[in-house]
């Protein structure tokens, strides 16, 4: 990469041929770019900017474009940067004038962006979605009033955590570790490591559980040696090492019945969620808790929600995150059985419980109506990014959960100004 030219070739910017007049003025993403209110939100992110020396900041309009385009289209950082360059409806959206030959940024920025403005930034790349929807009519006041309100796990891109598997994870971290701070192990048990893990996994396959178990306990061997050797060997510790350490431990000493176990050697913070789901008992990762229109199926709340609370706990932050969002507070939630306890729902909200009473008139609607919310989770894991979340920590958590529901309203939003006519900015 060698460098980021914001000029074709050859032209100068005033020479180039511009955008808005080469492209289809009833492209939707054409439109969208004409709808979406810039101007706020280069206001709200404009005190985030560093100016005082170093490198100057990038527009502030291209790195919004750039993200909610990598939501809408469910791409990773690298993949949203180089079809961009390829893309002149891309490049219009994120504010350019003419056409551009070279990457817009490194893809890191985007990554280092995220983490700047955080999850209050990223509830504002939301809010602007649902403001303009409404401005658009796609989406009605009136419809804010009445949510449905349901959770699901995001589960974090890790393999499936075995005893065996973590225990090699663990020693083959500590191992790189040592080796980049140039520390000299008594033994590393890379070679013979690999041939015990491939022994318990053939015996595991074969259903010969006391030669499989034999081989975990081996590996459970080469990591506490490693741990101990390490300990003793590195001192002072820095603190990245102190951090793998920690989780290294927690591994090597965790018990079945344990709370709170490390399910990855990269990612602690994951959670064994168990929501009964017959194909999928367990899920790792985080609880999200989605709030959706009544009516139109409208994202209007989305948050990740660590420890696996209870869902009724969840209710009241719901209500609060779509009254910060949308301006407006819902008066009427419907939910699942997992919502019962009125202690934790809002007293101002009239919450509706499904149960298995025989119900008539409004109330049974509304019970009929619940399971919309469904079809909203199911896209936004499959055609966005709530399905596996690559991002790290529990801010990553946090910041993937709210880039889905961008996602999912944009393509509502994509559809809905079709129809619209709109004029050229």
């Amino acid at each position: 990469m060698t460098g980021f030219s914001k000029t074709p070739s050859g032209k100068s910017s005033s020479e180039a041929p511009k955008l808005k007049a080469q492209l289809n003025a009833q492209h939707a993403l054409f439109k969208l770019a004409n709808l979406l209110d810039w101007e706020s939100l280069e206001q709200d992110f404009g005190t985030t900017m560093t100016t005082d020396g170093g490198r100057p900041p990038l527009p502030v309009r291209l790195m919004v474009g750039l993200h909610y385009l990598k939501a809408l289209y469910n791409e990773s950082d690298e993949s949203v940067v180089a079809k961009w360059v390829e893309n002149p409806y891309w490049q219009y959206f994120c504010g350019e004038e003419t056409f551009q030959h070279q990457l817009p940024c490194h893809p890191s920025s985007l990554g280092n962006w995220r983490r700047r403005v955080g999850v209050d930034g990223l509830e504002k790349l939301l809010s602007q979605v649902i403001k303009t929807a409404m401005q658009c009519e796609a989406l009605s006041p009136q419809d804010v009033k009445q949510v449905i309100v349901d959770t699901t796990v995001q589960e974090k891109a890790i393999a499936f955590p075995t005893d065996a598997r973590l225990y090699d994870k663990a020693r083959r971290t500590l191992v790189r570790m040592a080796r980049k701070h140039q520390v000299k192990l008594r033994q590393t048990y890379v070679r013979v490591g690999k041939q015990v893990l491939l022994k318990q996994s053939r015996y595991a396959a074969a259903r010969q559980g006391r030669r499989a178990q034999k081989q975990t306990r081996i590996l459970r061997t080469y990591l506490g040696r490693v741990i101990r050797d390490l300990e003793r060997k590195l001192k002072p510790m820095p603190e990245a090492v102190a951090v793998l350490l920690k989780s290294a431990k927690r591994i090597y000493q965790q018990q079945k019945q344990d709370k709170g176990k490390c399910y990855s050697i990269h990612a602690p913070e994951v959670e064994c969620i168990a929501k009964g789901k017959a194909h999928k008992p367990y899920e790792f990762g985080c609880k999200v808790v989605l709030t959706t229109t009544n009516a139109s199926n409208w994202i209007v709340g989305i948050a990740a929600q660590h420890g696996n609370p209870y869902d009724g706990s969840t209710l009241t932050p719901a209500i609060e995150q779509v009254e910060r969002l949308t301006d407006i507070r819902p008066n009427h939630a419907t939910v699942d059985q997992g919502f019962r306890g009125k202690d934790h729902h809002p007293q101002d909200v009239e919450v509706l419980v499904c149960d298995t009473r025989k119900r008539t008139g409004k109330a049974r609607r509304l019970f009929k109506r619940r399971s919309a919310i469904e079809p909203v989770i199911g896209h936004s894991k499959s055609d966005h990014c709530l399905g596996r979340n690559y991002l790290k920590g529990q801010l990553g958590d946090s910041l993937n959960a709210l880039l889905a529901g961008c996602g999912f309203n944009l393509r509502k939003l994509f559809r809905a100004v079709m129809v619209l006519e709109v004029e050229p900015a």
